[in-house]
């Protein structure tokens, strides 16, 4: 699904990232890498193949878009180093764009190892009128993308029946990427009539 913004075309994807067209530009928010892992060293019941399962879509993002650059929202990293910072490594050595990140709360690894793979950290990014950045900020004269919330919507069905659905949640300046990390979790927010919603139903994003 493509929108425009600002005389630019952005791209909605159906993993939860979002490609803006003109800059070649590739957003993700909220990967969680480490989690995983995190959640086997104490002991959770998840499957050692989840480990690979953020880098199998993201490799399916890239493919999509092949984008020059590519700029992750936040939370790139769960917590502190662990093993999946060498698959990490791996797979900015094979892929061609350019990576950058606008830090996250979570992103408490030390700077030095995001340096050795030449990969720039900022605190925010303003780009002709559009803000980049983790947490949720509506500022004056810009339209801001960010993340943290891992936004979701919940809609009523048949009866008493209730999906709830992570979602590009886009208000009059801002939208809200959806968390493309797997086992994230998802917190539903309620839109206002002004507000636009982008669920992610299985390899579609559909309007509500």
């Amino acid at each position: 699904m493509n929108l425009t913004i600002k005389d630019q075309t952005f791209q909605l994807h159906s993993l939860g990232g979002l490609f803006w067209q003109e800059k070649s530009l590739l957003l993700i928010s909220d990967v969680h890498l480490g989690k995983v892992s995190h959640f086997r060293k104490f002991g959770a019941a998840v499957p050692r193949k989840a480990v690979h399962k953020n880098f199998v879509l993201l490799d399916m993002l890239v493919s999509d878009f092949q984008p020059f650059q590519i700029c992750f929202l936040g939370d790139l990293f769960h917590s502190s180093l662990n093993k999946e910072w060498e698959l990490f490594e791996n797979w900015v050595a094979k892929t061609p764009s350019e990576i950058i990140l606008v830090a996250g709360n979570h992103d408490i690894i030390a700077p030095e190892k995001f340096q050795q793979l030449h990969i720039p950290i900022f605190p925010e990014l303003v780009i002709d009128g559009f803000l980049l950045t983790h947490h949720p900020e509506e500022r004056e004269d810009h339209f801001t993308f960010c993340g943290h919330i891992h936004p979701a919507v919940k809609l009523q069905g048949f009866g008493r029946q209730q999906l709830k659905l992570p979602c590009f949640f886009k208000s009059n300046n801002q939208m809200i990427l959806p968390a493309f990390g797997q086992f994230t979790g998802t917190h539903a927010l309620t839109p206002t009539q002004e507000d636009e919603v982008f669920v992610i139903v299985e390899d579609s994003v559909v309007k509500v």
